[in-house]
Formats: structure tokens, sequence, C-alpha cells
């Protein structure tokens, strides 16, 4: 079958090389695509926000699935469209993606569901919302409401840090995601990120995993999209995952069903545990970024088997089928992200490099040129690696590092430690 991935990150890398491990995939096409995916699939432009562009090209190229990495292009209602020209597709419809493009709606269906998460209030300017966040004190969580490409969540410890977060959103920091602004209660706890399919009915968890937010060794420093990540999470225990899948996602989905917009593609509980008892961060309706790298460096090629199994609606008749083993991955960044940095730079050292069912670098923000691997991101590379036990996934993963030449480059060197 011929199979399209929309998306050019590190995730969809990850997606590209556990979907053409398949032998029911005959092509693969990833648009836009990146150097890294060049080396295993077709890449191809084409305006992945547009339903229109996207159905046109698949008509053309006679795509049998579509894949969406990207939130943006569900936000933009593109799997609709693509469902109402015929096409099989991985991702929810426009409606149910409002579960992460926009923080209120997610507040208001979990109230719907009794679904545990954090106190908050919601605010269209700023005086209102300072005047909340001077009579709650810090620390205290300030969150855009609309898409922010992960950055639009800021943890404040201090007062002064949430006022200045509520300037920036509603100064026009993050663009039409900050109009409006949700402030929540902080949660104390660990936080793990955990991994269902859902087919507008049956739900199947397909994993976990945890990620390091923070750009600095001990989770320090700004917050990123993700400086690495390894599956299992540990936190996750069977007991916790279950009460997380009774009082949280299940209500959830079935909220979504009850008005008529059910839910069907991967989500994403990002949750805090503390004593036991989850609660809900956020939702995402995608695989996150780098958690995917793990989960399909650790699924393999059943991951297109599920995928289909969820868009089709069989989810009742399959099961992920897990190894019992480790996955880590460690970004690999541009010198200055989160903040301004140099693109263009040169990366030596990538021939040599494993690429093996156990050892693998997803790019993400990559391109070729005169020959060479050059970065044009902030997040550059996803060194990833699987093992008996997470320390020997890490020292794996490091040791592929450690071979990569790459001066204007860094990684925090302490992934997986919360575990370890």
């Amino acid at each position: 079958m011929n199979i399209l991935i929309l998306g050019s990150g590190g995730r969809e890398h990850a997606l590209a090389w556990a979907v053409k491990q398949n032998p029911k995939c005959d092509r693969l096409i990833v648009a836009p695509g990146n150097a890294g995916i060049a080396t295993i699939a077709e890449c191809a432009t084409i305006d992945i926000l547009s339903g229109e562009a996207v159905a046109g090209f698949a008509a053309e190229n006679a795509i049998d699935f579509v894949i969406v990495g990207p939130e943006a292009p569900l936000a933009a209602g593109v799997a609709d469209y693509l469902r109402n020209a015929g096409l099989s597709v991985f991702g929810p419809s426009k409606e149910a993606a409002r579960l992460e493009a926009s923080k209120s709606f997610t507040k208001e269906i979990c109230d719907a569901a009794r679904a545990p998460t954090a106190a908050y209030a919601r605010f269209t300017t700023a005086e209102p919302a300072k005047a909340y966040i001077r009579a709650q004190g810090a620390p205290i969580v300030v969150k855009a409401d609309g898409l922010a490409a992960g950055k639009g969540v800021i943890v404040a410890m201090t007062e002064q840090e949430a006022l200045d977060a509520i300037d920036d959103m509603f100064g026009g920091e993050f663009g039409e995601a900050g109009a409006e602004v949700v402030i929540e209660e902080f949660m104390d706890g660990e936080e793990a990120s955990y991994f269902i399919l859902v087919d507008g009915e049956t739900v199947l968890p397909i994993g976990t995993a945890q990620d390091h937010k923070r750009v600095g060794d001990g989770d320090t420093g700004p917050n990123t999209g993700g400086m690495g990540a390894y599956s299992p999470a540990p936190v996750l225990t069977d007991a916790i995952a279950q009460k997380a899948l009774d009082e949280i996602v299940v209500p959830t989905m079935r909220e979504m069903a009850r008005r008529g917009t059910p839910y069907q593609g991967v989500l994403y509980a990002g949750l805090m545990i503390k004593d036991g008892q989850p609660r809900l961060v956020e939702y995402n309706c995608r695989f996150g970024d780098p958690e995917c790298q793990v989960l399909m460096m650790r699924l393999g090629a059943q991951a297109l088997d599920l995928m289909m199994a969820c868009a089709q609606g069989h989810l009742s008749d399959i099961q992920a089928n897990w190894a019992d083993d480790h996955a880590l991955t460690v970004v690999m960044a541009s010198n200055g992200y989160p903040g301004a940095y140099a693109k263009g730079t040169v990366i030596n050292g990538l021939t040599t490099l494993p690429e093996t069912s156990s050892a693998y670098t997803f790019h993400a923000g990559t391109a070729e040129k005169d020959g060479a691997i050059v970065a044009t991101g902030g997040r550059v590379l996803n060194v990833t690696a699987r093992g008996a036990t997470l320390q020997e996934a890490r020292d794996r993963a490091y040791a592929m590092v450690d071979q990569i030449d790459w001066p204007e480059g860094f990684c925090r060197r302490d992934i997986g430690w919360r575990a370890l």
C-alpha cells in the first residue's frame, strides 16, 4: 500500500522508520520531510495545512493511508477534509483536536467528565488575570489557550514570573494562541505521558514515556519542546495507568462521543502523579516529540497495523505487543536553543552511527546542503537506543552522541535521571 505521512520533525522520522519496516508498506512519502527522512522515504512539498492540497496529492499518488504527524494540520481540519474525500486517515477531526488546540475546551470537557485535573480560571484580558495571580500566589501555571508549539506553558515559581507571562501572552508573544489565557493551580508530583489509541469506541493503551522539558541538566532552565525521553515510565505502574484510564481517559472519550464528536486517533495524556493518584496536566492529539521516538523504537513494524486498526475502527481486534525492554532518546539542539540560534551549521559523524532496530538517529531540524547535513532548527537530532535495562539504553544512546562532531550543538547529559 501507498502511505503518506505529514510532517517534518523527529516524530515523523520515527513514524516513517517504523512504518517502513512493515511489509504492508509498498511506497512511503513524507511531506515535507527532512534530510534524515529522505534516506528512507520520498519527500514531497505540499501545504500540509491545506486539506485540498493534501487530498489532491493523495489522489495523484494513489495514496491508501494518511498519517497526520503534527498538531497544526489537525487543528486546521485536514483530517476531516481527507475523510470526506474518501481517504483512510490516522488523526482526529478538527472538533476532537480541540482537546489540544484549546486549553479552555479541555477544562470544560474535564469538568463535564469529572476527570481529576488542576483547579483553573480563564481570562481574555490582562488585569483580571493579574489580580487572580496576586490572590492565588505562586507557584502557579500560566497557559496560552491555543497552540504554541509546546512553548505556551509557563510554570511560574514566583508571582512576578507569572505576571510577566501574562504580559507576554496578551502582548502577542504567542500570537493568536495567547488571546485567551488559562491560569492553573500548580500540581506537585512526577509527570509522565500515557499514549492511548481511540477509534471512536475502543480505547487501547499503547505505551508510557517520560520526557525532559527543561533545557538544562537536573531539569533546570527554560521549558523547551523536549530535550529527551525514555519508555516505559516507571512511575506509571499498571495500577496507576488503569486508574488514569478509568477516571480520566474513558470519561473524557465518553463525553466527546456524547457531544457528537467521537475521538479517533492517538490521545496523549500528560499526567501528574502524586501518592498514587494521577491528575490530567493536558491532552495532546498526536504523538509527543520526542516521546514518539522511544515508542516507535519499541513498537517497530506493528505501529502501522495499530494505526490502521485505529483509523478503520477495528481496535477491538488488535493489541500492542511489547518487548520487555527500554528505549531512551537524547535530543541534540543548536547552541542557544530555546532562544536564538544559528542555522546552517554542519553536522559530521552521522554516517558512522548504527542504523538498527535497537539504535537509530532520527532527524528533526536538518537539511542536506552541498552533500553535507546542516542544522535548520532548534531541536536537530534524536539519538535513540534500546536496551534490556534503561541504563543500557542510556549508555548506548550517549555512546552514539559522543560520535557526532557538531561543535555548534549541545545536549543534556542526564536523560533518564529520575528513573535511574
